[in-house]
């Protein structure tokens, strides 16, 4: 019996040793994915959604990197001309669900306050969305600028190189994580950001600064810690995503070069998207 126990710890230390050999240690954004008998590497860039003109930057090893890909995948193709319509079709709550339902008129009230102020929109065009997407026009308050987007600087850079932009989920599999997340919780996000939004800009600034040294590692850790995202749903919104894509990664690069772009949050960790190539095989590298 006691053998039997030493051997199974042997093994559970030697798979964990194992696991945390995959994750990445080096700090980039930018990494080189390859594999014996793959011709030409693809690559895996980490974005963040919205920063601020002045912490924005496409480097020369990006811009290169772009330029020896045959294709260029997001998280969702974002060139998709149906894109608005299942948008429309998609974002609102199931079984006629309104945000009044959700919170207390009082904190309702405070909301579309908030967002007339500060948006110049009121709350009555999102009273049946899922609460996400009133995460959108928030970020415009939170950063404090007019922000810009790496996916859509990546879009242009590829439409001129004249490159298919692609999608790794479609975006009616997208929504429907927000199905899987109580609307309820959705909610109450929105509202501790606008209660307390120079906390919020605290935080997102600690994102900005980790972001804009490539500490994926860190950038994963205060993500995971973050009080307004992934909180109680990093298996949905993280991990889950994170598995699916590999076998869709794999098929498109067998098919062409890549160029992979995704949330940075997605790079770091055990269960992160280079840990996981590196488990199938991929030699995943940073490029500096």
């Amino acid at each position: 019996m006691r053998v039997s126990v030493w051997i199974f710890g042997l093994m559970f230390c030697f798979w964990t040793k194992a696991g945390f050999a995959q994750v990445p240690a080096e700090n980039a954004l930018l990494w080189e994915i390859s594999k014996p008998g793959q011709a030409k590497p693809s690559y895996l860039f980490g974005t963040i959604h919205l920063i601020c003109p002045g912490d924005f930057s496409l480097t020369d090893s990006l811009k290169s990197a772009l330029s020896r890909s045959g294709q260029v995948a997001l998280e969702m193709d974002m060139d998709d001309p149906g894109m608005m319509m299942t948008m429309m079709k998609s974002m609102n709550m199931k079984d006629g669900v309104e945000l009044k339902s959700l919170i207390t008129e009082s904190e309702y009230n405070k909301l579309n306050q908030f967002y007339k102020d500060s948006v110049g929109i009121g709350l009555a065009m999102f009273e049946k969305a899922k609460p996400f997407v009133l995460m959108g026009p928030l970020f415009n308050a939170v950063l404090a600028c007019q922000p810009q987007s790496y996916e859509m600087a990546l879009m242009d850079l590829a439409k001129k190189q004249e490159l298919e932009i692609v999608g790794l989920e479609a975006l009616d599999e997208q929504m429907a994580i927000f199905d899987s997340i109580p609307y309820k919780d959705q909610a109450k996000m929105i509202v501790s950001m606008v209660n307390d939004l120079p906390k919020a800009r605290k935080e997102f600034k600690n994102l900005v600064a980790l972001y804009k040294v490539q500490n994926i590692s860190e950038l994963y850790s205060l993500t995971m810690k973050s009080e307004y995202g992934l909180e109680g749903n990093a298996e949905i919104m993280l991990f889950d995503r994170n598995k699916k894509w590999i076998p869709r990664i794999q098929k498109m690069i067998e098919e062409k070069p890549t160029f992979f772009a995704v949330g940075a949050a997605h790079l770091g960790g055990e269960q992160g998207v280079i840990a996981l190539l590196r488990g199938q095989g991929f030699k995943v590298r940073p490029v500096l």
